[in-house]
């Protein structure tokens, strides 16, 4: 029989008007890593919320090592050795790293019992150089990047002895290195014994890490499989309780004139001599690995941070833009890849945060007409179904996906051309990944012009028209939709000699 580290049985959590968890049981045994998969709003937050005593079932039972257990409490949880590592790090930014590990259970000395911050930097350092990650434990959290903030979480994990450890959504944000490094980590744990709850909305992450896989779905416990005995389009019906016979829909727009230009755009330490054509009805993927300079291009056309040197055009006019109102103006527009930090204002209601981008339809005289305002929030909401009981739920309620396509609508609510959509369904599940295509597909027929940044290679080869590979701030090859080979991109993003364009503009 297997050693079974934490069990929950017929779990049940009931809010205003909404069952989030329905009967949900869940096993996770001893040194294992086991994945938890399903859509945004199928109940994973709120499950792990109970197992970490943020929230208290309405039903079930929860045991541990054999003996039942109720948490009243986060720190109920800590004492019982559970611990979580979020997607957004739960850090704080102005202490420095052995401050944010020690935190709440510090070591004391002598009889004024003051903190012995000597012992704790040194207990600090051990404890991230056990973790492969050297770093000096005075540097302040906010200076360090997503990948080492995640591992002082989980540093801070191990120092309160954490026997279980969830893993939230934890290389949304990584690149592929620093995903290998979260990789090995998590191994490393499991085989001293450590149990794992692993949340990724990533195939790649269950199949490199995880020995089973658990669905849920609309708050219900959908099944759990040995991950080398189900395959990605079952799992997929699993979690979307359909089967989704093609993830990237049929484009079947014809691309039209160009109407957007950039020629020998260069900002000195970022992006050099970068050049690229954009036609109407057309998605351009543009991606790269880390560092390769796509984002910054893209910052710098819609003016956030100005070029040294080239020139922007659009319907063969230069522009001038020195800041993003200027792009704006002009018929572009940006998501950005942090949704949460840069599009949005979670504590607003969903119209607020449609319409916040263009005031001017609904303004009359300096007062703006709030009727109209809210019904045009609620047109483009359902035009791109937003999944949400009205317009004044705030966004921070919201899945990942609807609040993605909140954002998506707040471009709409501006007279634009040309659409750059940064990394538009990171931290998105499945179900949410394809409505954001199809919708993509439909901006597209509509006749706007889209750049699409995406680290998924499959992504940006299932849905672009052409693709520009990125290196260390230079183009480094073209291709054409149906030419290009998974491989010839990765050369390319790498820049290896054997490869050249495919393609041209």
């Amino acid at each position: 029989m297997p050693d079974i580290h934490l069990k929950l049985e017929n779990i049940t959590k009931i809010f205003p008007g909404v069952r989030a968890l329905d009967n949900v049981g869940f096993e996770l045994r001893r040194g294992e890593i086991h994945a938890l998969m399903g859509e945004n709003g199928a109940g994973k937050s709120t499950f792990i919320k109970v197992i970490t005593g943020v929230y208290t079932p309405d039903e079930g039972s929860i045991t541990l090592n054999g003996t039942p257990v109720s948490f009243k409490n986060p720190r109920d949880a800590q004492h019982h050795s559970i611990a979580a590592i979020y997607q957004h790090s739960t850090s704080y930014p102005h202490l420095n790293i052995t401050e944010n590990i020690f935190i709440g259970h510090e070591t004391v000395k002598g009889p004024l019992k003051s903190i012995d911050w000597k012992t704790l930097h040194r207990r600090a350092f051990g404890l991230l150089k056990e973790l492969g990650c050297e770093l000096d434990t005075y540097t302040p959290v906010g200076d360090l990047t997503v990948a080492e903030q995640q591992v002082v979480e989980i540093a801070k994990a191990i120092s309160m002895n954490a026997g279980i450890l969830i893993m939230d959504e934890p290389t949304a944000s990584l690149s592929k290195r620093e995903c290998d490094n979260l990789y090995a980590i998590a191994e490393q744990l499991r085989d001293q014994g450590v149990s794992i709850i692993f949340i990724s909305h990533r195939f790649e992450d269950m199949y490199r890490l995880a020995s089973r896989v658990t669905v849920l779905r609309d708050g219900q416990y959908i099944g759990t499989w040995n991950v080398g005995d189900i395959e990605s389009k079952d799992l997929i019906n699993a979690m979307v309780g359909r089967e989704i016979e093609q993830v990237y829909p049929e484009k079947t727009c014809e691309t039209g004139e160009e109407i957007f230009r950039v020629e020998g755009l260069s900002r000195t330490g970022f992006f050099k001599d970068v050049s690229f054509s954009l036609k109407k009805g057309e998605i351009l993927g543009f991606t790269g690995l880390v560092g390769a300079g796509r984002t910054d291009v893209m910052q710098s056309v819609f003016g956030i941070i100005p070029p040294d040197s080239g020139e922007v055009y659009l319907d063969g006019k230069r522009l001038s833009v020195k800041k993003p109102v200027d792009a704006m103006n002009a018929g572009i527009g940006l998501l950005p890849e942090d949704r949460q930090k840069q599009s949005l204002i979670l504590d607003w209601e969903i119209y607020r945060n449609i319409t916040i981008s263009n005031l001017k339809p609904f303004t009359r005289l300096s007062v703006i007409n709030k009727q109209q305002e809210r019904d045009k929030a609620k047109e483009l909401g359902e035009k791109i179904a937003i999944k949400a009981p009205t317009v004044f739920e705030k966004a921070s309620a919201l899945s990942g996906g609807n609040q993605q396509k909140v954002v998506i609508c707040k471009l709409l609510n501006s007279d634009l051309r040309v659409l750059i959509l940064d990394e538009p369904t990171k931290g998105v599940d499945v179900g949410a990944k394809t409505q954001i295509y199809e919708i993509m597909n439909g901006l597209a027929a509509q006749g706007y012009g889209i750049i699409m940044i995406s680290s998924d290679m499959p992504e940006v080869l299932g849905m672009s028209d052409r693709i520009i590979a990125m290196h260390e701030g230079r183009v480094t090859g073209e291709f054409l939709r149906g030419e290009a080979t998974q491989e010839e991109i990765l050369a390319a993003v790498m820049n290896l000699e054997e490869v050249g364009t495919n393609g041209g503009q």
